[in-house]
């Protein structure tokens, strides 16, 4: 059985130079920064076995070995699909060089430059965010409704057949921001797609709750190559519900729809059922809510911490 701390070890796991300074400092020295000319990089952390498969085109891509840099040639790289990046991808993708494309997504994710920037400094396929290690970003909410017998939370179980954590256990409703895409709009539309929520129902009762960030390395589960890094960061909403309203999947990613208690939502994270960053925002969720506390959880502060990792590229 898998304590809360587990849980959180189990997705923050990139490793902090203030606890491990050896096993960061260890894999760290594994990786290439991946920069953008003119920007506050780095942007990402890309894994060796990355790099020294990648068709990268000495012609357009600026390869720093002593520094271990990567950096696409300037005006090459645009926020649009239009870019160096995405050439490279789609040739990664016809070689079958990777694992992970095969899941290509024709969805764009945006990598952001300094605070000041408003736009993306340029966008990568969603399928290729993880070779390069770029911060991504998400929405999770929690929908639950309040009975007689007490708080009872919709959990959805993902399909089987995804290539993606098949079968774990999921957040209410929860999907990846596209390039331009506000977070309360794209919460709007995943909650269509997955639980047939309608528009008026979240646009009136789903509540902002704040974000969750980790640094991931990624295991087969996630589906493509191991080790591949994935900083994140969720933005969190929790919609109370009547118990006439009932979620249905609206699209081939969610199998089913189970109303739990509070204590069946902890036996099934204690078993490690539920997607690992779908756990953290459970935590998160129970947190906010009080059922978790300092009195009844002992590393309740590094947990707490832990939830809102600072990452190490820039942010939206």
């Amino acid at each position: 059985m898998k304590t809360n701390l587990d849980l959180v070890n189990e997705c923050d796991n990139f490793p902090y130079y203030e606890s491990d300074p050896e096993e960061y400092t260890r894999l760290h020295s594994t990786c290439w920064e991946f920069h953008l000319e003119g920007g506050s990089g780095p942007y990402g952390y890309i894994p060796q076995p990355v790099v020294e498969r990648m068709p990268w085109d000495p012609n357009v891509w600026q390869i720093d070995t002593e520094k271990r840099w990567i950096t696409p040639a300037p005006k090459r790289y645009t926020h649009t699909q239009k870019s160096v990046i995405r050439e490279t991808l789609e040739k990664a993708k016809m070689g079958n060089i990777f694992q992970i494309l095969r899941g290509w997504r024709n969805e764009l994710y945006p990598v952001h430059g300094p605070y000041s920037s408003r736009k993306p400094m340029v966008s990568i396929e969603r399928a290729g965010s993880a070779l390069f290690g770029i911060n991504t970003y998400g929405v999770h909410m929690t929908a639950y409704v309040n009975t007689a017998q007490g708080m009872k939370i919709w959990v959805p179980r993902r399909a089987r057949t995804k290539q993606t954590y098949g079968g774990m256990l999921d957040n209410t409703v929860a999907g990846g921001i596209s390039t331009g895409e506000r977070p309360f709009d794209c919460m709007v539309r995943e909650a269509a797609e997955e639980a047939s929520f309608s528009e008026q129902l979240v646009r009136s009762n789903a509540k902002p709750c704040g974000t969750i960030s980790y640094f991931h390395i990624r295991d087969a589960r996630a589906g493509g190559e191991a080790g591949l890094l994935q900083p994140e960061c969720q933005y969190v909403f929790d919609m109370e519900i009547g118990a006439e309203v009932v979620p249905k999947p609206g699209d081939n990613e969610v199998e089913d729809f189970y109303l739990w208690t509070v204590d069946e939502v902890k036996r099934a994270l204690s078993e490690g059922q539920f997607k690992p960053n779908c756990a953290m925002v459970l935590l998160d969720f129970f947190i906010r809510h009080g059922i978790l506390t300092a009195e009844n959880e002992k590393d309740y502060v590094e947990i707490v911490s832990r939830l809102h990792r600072k990452l190490p590229f820039p942010t939206s």
